[in-house]
């Protein structure tokens, strides 16, 4: 039997894989903030970037334990393969580019850590190689999180009473410490050249790099998290944050009106080796329909969500479970008149209901023998309001029946031979996609065409 081309490159993957083992220097395989606490990785993650408590009282305290380092730089880059199941339209053409095939798919740069004992924080910067037209990226700001922060300690207790801060940010939710909201919820890394989905929630990733986030939050005997924030479009002074993006073809990003609030709660328990937290989070956006038209009405979004996240880390054996549920409510008082008067704004698709809404459920358990050798299992839901023009047909983005329902599991496999390097495959499995199991594009294409698997190295130092 001959090899397949598919499998060639696999091995040649491997290969490469194998290659970059014997590149890496063990003594110097030490990120940043490990530099700075003088911890291992382990100390911080689960596996980047799930956070230990340990980890969470880091970054809450504004990422200012440790010694300050002289130059806080860090590098991250990422290599993968990914294969979709049937990467060709009806018509025969390749639906997402670069599969099957390995690729560098994206390289950071991270500048981060203590600047004193009240202030600190990081900002990211990517290279994303899939992200421009042909064999040409795409660089641009990421995530970033700036905060300043106090603490108020037990007159008779070592540990802390309060711990308050100011956080600035350009992805709601990036804040977060618990792993169960989007910004660095699981999937962790994701295939950057599969098919996605026709529907999103806002919260869920459509605002990350586009806006600027102020708040101040406050946490209680590491017990009661509480954080109000005001996100706008990232303007004038903000302009840093987003960096590299499209500010100005329509539909490029999005525009919120004013300052916009988000709002997050979290009840938090610890002991022994396990730790338990119950939150919820949300916001409420204005959004104009044209990013280059900021003098229209606006659209309103309401995000609410519920989350939980239960963890147990020992040395052998850790596991970790997290869930979130967010319900959106779309009201399209901007969008809607306009389409029926004939003349929708904007660059994307125009609505057909006046108000819609979103579910989107994840529930994900992890398991790591030995801090080393790791197993996830997700399942993922979205599910809402038929729109015919939300959701058009007649693409494989798009919905025949308007319906944005999709659902399926992720499993994924990790190998962390060091504590900066990790081997991932993850497969993704759909049972339903944008409305239907079988014909969802009215080209008789089923959900499971876009089951994908995604073998992926990524490496920091």
């Amino acid at each position: 039997m001959g090899v397949s081309s598919w499998q060639r490159r696999a091995r040649l993957a491997g290969l490469g894989m194998l290659a970059w083992f014997g590149l890496i220097n063990v003594s110097h395989a030490i990120p940043a903030f490990a530099r700075q606490t003088g911890q291992a990785c382990v100390a911080c993650h689960v596996s980047f970037p799930e956070l230990t408590p340990y980890g969470r009282m880091f970054k809450l305290s504004g990422y200012t334990i440790g010694t300050r380092q002289a130059l806080p730089l860090a590098l991250m880059a990422q290599f993968g393969v990914t294969h979709v199941r049937n990467n060709r339209d009806d018509q025969g053409q390749k639906i997402v580019p670069k599969t099957d095939k390995p690729v560098l798919s994206a390289a950071s740069v991270f500048l981060g850590g203590k600047i004193n004992d009240n202030i600190g924080g990081w900002v990211q910067w990517t290279y994303n190689n899939l992200a421009g037209n042909g064999d040409v990226g795409h660089s641009g700001i990421d995530n970033t999180d700036l905060r300043i922060v106090g603490r108020s300690d037990n007159a008779s207790d070592t540990d802390m009473r309060w711990l308050y801060g100011i956080t600035v940010n350009n992805n709601p939710t990036v804040q977060d410490v618990w792993n169960s909201t989007p910004a660095f919820g699981f999937p962790f890394t994701t295939p950057p050249n599969g098919i996605g989905a026709a529907a999103a929630t806002m919260l869920d990733g459509q605002l990350g790099q586009q806006v600027a986030g102020v708040g101040g939050y406050v946490y209680w005997k590491r017990t009661i998290y509480a954080e109000l924030s005001g996100y706008q479009t990232a303007d004038g002074f903000f302009a840093p944050l987003r960096a590299g993006t499209d500010i100005q073809t329509p539909g490029g990003v999005h525009r919120l009106s004013g300052v916009d609030p988000y709002w997050r709660l979290a009840w938090n328990h610890e002991w022994g080796a396990n730790s338990l937290m119950l939150g919820t989070y949300g916001t409420i956006l204005r959004l104009y329909p044209d990013n280059t038209m900021p003098f229209t009405p606006t659209d309103k979004f309401t995000d609410i969500a519920v989350d939980a996240q239960f963890q147990h880390i020992s040395q052998l054996h850790t596991y970790s479970f997290q869930f979130t549920r967010i319900h959106e409510n779309q009201d399209y008082r901007a969008s809607y008149p306009a389409t029926l008067a004939g003349a929708p704004i904007g660059a994307g698709p125009a609505p057909a209901n006046a108000h819609d809404t979103l579910i989107t459920d994840k529930l994900k358990g992890t398991f790591y023998f030995n801090r080393q050798y790791g197993a996830s299992l997700a399942v993922i839901r979205t599910r809402g309001t038929p729109d015919s023009g939300l959701y058009a047909p007649g693409s494989v983005g798009g919905s025949a029946n308007g319906r944005p329902d999709t659902q399926g599991y992720i499993l994924e496999l990790d190998y962390l031979p060091l504590q900066n390097l990790r081997l991932m495959l993850q497969y993704y499995a759909y049972s339903k996609f944008n409305g239907a199991r079988r014909n969802y594009d009215g080209a008789g294409r089923p959900a499971s065409a876009n089951n994908t698997v995604f073998a992926n190295l990524w490496l920091v130092y």
